[in-house]
């Protein structure tokens, strides 16, 4: 779990507490509750029109994913490829129709048993590119959903500040309330800017963040059956996928733990770098004369 949105949202929300309270008012001036019915209530409202049923309900089925999302570490995935292709190279082809049925990923299952009916490599690569594109679209669309809620609700909050004034208006007989009027209205604008950029804008980043990243997984995962279905070298293999992944995001060489076959070349070079220099160390110790 990544808890990057929590915490963000938890700040933010703090930082405006911390202001109220500063500013010695309450919390309670802005929790009015026709503003914010209008406000969320309408801001959703004109999301769903401009939409259809299922992204509605699709967008909203999403946003636990955008708290509770986890994110498969790149390396992790290189390192199952790996083992895939030594699996092919030791036990041909049709071992991995085996080896699929112990993967939980469908995608690369998919991928496995393709490869071992002997799908040809160009067709696997059409059909892996249209399923990552139209899973990629439909994580998207969420994204699209509640980034359209966050264009929204600024204007929605403007309308009830209008609505609010109008009101105002009406009532200029009874100055003594005109004040607390007058601050009830703009709550509407408040609550329009706040839920756009506090609410509905950081969910639509954080999902659009989450696709790219699965899409980015899923890529991999595409690029490593077909070099096992090729008959790539395994090491090979890996240092190419590794390629593919920015350096950020992978382990660092020598870090303790799974770090796949690049840390365990490293550490082997090394011994061997450290062993070939200790010999030599002694051979010309064994050439010098003998001190007099």
């Amino acid at each position: 779990m990544d808890p990057a949105t929590l915490i963000g949202l938890v700040l933010a929300f703090g930082a405006l507490v911390a202001m109220i309270t500063l500013e010695h008012s309450s919390v309670m001036s802005i929790l009015l509750p026709a503003p914010m019915i209008l406000v969320f209530g309408a801001t959703i409202a004109v999301g769903l029109a401009g939409g259809t049923i299922k992204d509605f309900t699709s967008a909203f089925k999403a946003v636990p994913g955008a708290f509770l999302g986890k994110t498969t570490p790149p390396q992790s995935v290189i390192d199952q490829v790996v083992g895939l292709a030594e699996t092919a190279r030791s036990s041909g082809l049709l071992a991995l129709d085996q080896a699929a049925d112990n993967v939980k990923d469908p995608f690369l299952r998919g991928a496995l048993q393709n490869i071992a009916d002997g799908t040809d490599g160009d067709e696997l690569r059409m059909l892996l590119e249209d399923e990552i594109a139209t899973e990629t679209r439909s994580n998207r669309n969420a994204a699209k959903f509640f980034t359209a809620l966050g264009g929204y609700a600024p204007t929605v909050g403007i309308i009830g500040t209008v609505v609010s004034l109008t009101h105002v208006l009406e009532n200029l007989d009874t100055p003594a309330t005109l004040g607390p009027m007058i601050a009830a209205a703009f709550v509407a604008t408040l609550w329009g800017l706040l839920s756009a950029n506090f609410i509905w804008l950081p969910l639509g980043s954080r999902l659009r963040r989450l696709a790219d990243l699965e899409a980015d997984r899923m890529t991999l995962v595409m690029e490593g059956a077909l070099a096992v279905q090729a008959g790539s070298q395994p090491r090979l293999l890996g240092e190419r996928l590794r390629a593919m992944v920015p350096a950020e995001l992978l382990p660092k060489v020598g870090a303790k733990g799974k770090n796949g076959a690049a840390d365990t070349a490293g550490a082997a070079a090394e011994t061997k770098t450290k062993t070939s220099s200790k010999g030599k160390g002694k051979g010309k110790d064994k050439d010098l004369p003998e001190a007099a």
